[in-house]
């Protein structure tokens, strides 16, 4: 019998900014490299908007009792499904909450996925979907989301590639 995932909830652990008193939330940007080199990320549809809306990154909030990483994975595994190794931050990010009056600061870390999951605790509530960098950015309705992705595609795209003409050459 297989584990049934329980996606966290409350705010009791949640970690909150000095220089902006709001959350600070942790999100990743999920990954795979296609066989032919090309780099697509997985996007998530929003709760809110439901199916007609943009598209999202995993994110959420970071708890006082799990580091960065932890959180960016267990955010991916929730909303997204899947699991997988992470890299260094990619940045963050200051924005303004659509729902309360707070700013909310972010960090965002890329996600090289290793699995997808069957089940999860969100698969009822979001639609998952593999796109181009290019696509997301365009699909995704909130700027500091676009900025991260962007960020994604000039660094750690450019590195997967670099490293996958360096694998495909010594194999030659």
């Amino acid at each position: 019998m297989a584990a049934v995932m329980v996606a966290r909830q409350g705010r009791e652990l949640q970690r909150y900014s000095d220089s902006t008193g709001g959350r600070i939330v942790v999100g990743c940007i999920p990954y795979r490299l296609r066989a032919g080199g090309e780099v697509e990320v997985l996007v998530i549809s929003s709760q809110k908007k439901g199916p007609a809306g943009g598209v999202l990154i995993p994110k959420g909030g970071w708890e006082l009792d799990e580091s960065m990483d932890e959180a960016a994975r267990r955010e991916a595994a929730e909303e997204a499904g899947v699991v997988g190794e992470t890299g260094a931050p990619l940045g963050r990010w200051c924005y303004r909450s659509r729902s309360y009056d707070a700013t909310y600061e972010g960090f965002v870390l890329p996600l090289r996925v290793t699995a997808e999951l069957e089940r999860w605790p969100e698969m009822g509530a979001r639609r998952r979907e593999w796109v181009s960098p290019a696509e997301a950015v365009a699909r995704c309705p909130h700027a500091w989301m676009r900025e991260a992705l962007q960020r994604f595609a000039g660094t750690v795209v450019e590195a997967d590639a670099n490293a996958t003409t360096a694998l495909l050459g010594s194999a030659l």
